[in-house]
């Protein structure tokens, strides 16, 4: 099993309305066919205006398989250009999950 983080560093004061708006991005990854779970976090101490978008797959493969129905859905590409405008920076973080 793996986790995929994506981790995005909020504009100053941007993290309430960034997190309304995940709240929305995450029914469109359902309906664009992401059928694992979609956690949200935000930052409790370090770095101010993190939020952190986090998925566990069974492998490496399915992740694969699930990004592109996802990034190519024209309901995911409106919505990601709200998204944009709120984030100075962001990065993906992909891991095993080690039992």
């Amino acid at each position: 099993m793996i986790v995929v983080r994506n981790v995005f560093k909020l504009k100053f004061g941007q993290a309430r309305p960034a997190l309304a708006l995940w709240k929305d991005g995450r029914d469109i990854m359902r309906r664009a066919g992401l059928s694992v779970p979609t956690r949200l976090l935000t930052d409790l101490v370090g770095p101010s205006y993190t939020l952190v978008v986090e998925h566990t797959f069974g492998s490496m493969a399915e992740f694969e398989q699930a990004a592109p129905s996802i990034m190519q859905s024209a309901e995911w590409q409106a919505w990601y250009q709200k998204f944009v405008p709120l984030c100075d920076s962001g990065y993906r973080e992909i891991c095993n999950i080690v039992e």
